[in-house]
């Protein structure tokens, strides 16, 4: 063995220890989590149960640090470069697997400026038409707007949200026309689509539940792979035809890459037992989410996947942001 392989091997053994110790002292200090949305959203929500699970867990205050801006983007790119040192983590969302296909400056890389510790929740989407729509099914839908092209009217949050990404992968995969119209928040597309102004949209399924349940809208599929629990009839758009349709809007926790992989694990673990719980589990599906808790490879891999989806479907589409 050579002088310099000894000296390598012998360095490994130094490095190894003391990062163990970094992580066994970690954290020292208090942490900050960084929520790129205003409060009172999933997102904020989701950071604060992270917050408060962490806060509990170390006996050290786990700060939420709201930076809204740019549909999330500004806090993002805060996170992506901040040091990697274990004290800065950030809630990930869909918003920021779509960025990168959708705008031409982004101040960070969704897959190569994390540490990816977990995805915390799926949000399923429901596709809902207003009861006038003589549709009951995303058969008929499909068969409606291929003989009225650009004429059905669909609602998003805004350009390049979830929901108008959500619709232009069903346009996509369909082969329909439809018509966007962009609004400012659920809340106001919401209620135009009561109101008959706006014949379809998907949204969250916590959003539009209520308005389901009293008939206001039509539910006719989940935007997931899967079913959603609390509609266990609703068929998927993939089981209704549309073969390899699926969507959804997720909440995740992410570091600053080159984060030590040790904290990373401790930060896992943590959330991970949060996210198993019977209690945490009701908690989210109350508000319209399944807990996940995947491992950080597995979330690492998650993301890649749905980068590269989005940015299929904005090319698809044409969607850009300026």
């Amino acid at each position: 063995m050579n002088i310099a392989v000894r000296y390598a091997l012998a360095l490994v053994f130094v490095i190894l220890p003391a990062t163990a110790v970094l992580a066994q002292a970690y954290p020292a200090k208090p942490v900050r989590i960084i929520i790129p949305f205003p409060p009172g959203g999933p997102t904020d929500l989701m950071g604060r149960l992270a917050a408060d699970r962490l806060t509990r867990a170390w006996g050290v205050q786990v700060v939420a640090d709201n930076r809204p801006g740019a549909g999330g983007n500004i806090g993002t790119e805060l996170c992506a470069k901040s040091p990697p040192d274990g004290y800065t983590l950030c809630m990930l969302t869909v918003a920021q697997s779509i960025s990168p296909g959708i705008y031409k400056k982004l101040g960070f890389d969704p897959i190569r400026d994390f540490a990816h510790v977990t995805l915390m929740a799926i949000l399923p989407s429901l596709l809902t038409t207003h009861p006038a729509l003589p549709v009951k099914n995303v058969k008929e839908l499909v068969a409606l707007a291929k003989a009225r092209p650009g004429q059905l009217i669909y609602a998003s949050t805004g350009n390049g949200t979830s929901p108008h990404m959500l619709m232009e992968m069903f346009k996509w995969m369909a082969g329909v026309n439809m018509v966007h119209v962009p609004y400012r928040g659920q809340a106001p597309s919401v209620i135009d689509q009561i109101s008959g102004q706006i014949e379809l949209a998907f949204n969250t399924a916590i959003t539009v539940m209520p308005h389901v349940n009293q008939g206001k809208l039509r539910p006719i599929a989940v935007s997931t792979v899967d079913r959603f629990p609390p509609l266990p009839h609703l068929p998927t758009v993939n089981e209704s035809g549309v073969k390899g349709f699926d969507g959804s809007s997720w909440q995740s926790v992410v570091m600053p890459a080159g984060t030590s992989r040790d904290i990373v694990a401790k930060v896992y673990l943590e959330l991970s037992a949060m996210l198993k719980s019977a209690d945490t589990r009701e908690k989210f599906l109350a508000q319209g989410a399944l807990a996940s808790g995947i491992e950080p490879d597995q979330f690492a891999a998650f993301v890649k996947r749905e980068t590269e989806k989005w940015a299929r479907v904005a090319k698809a589409a044409n969607v850009k942001v300026d």
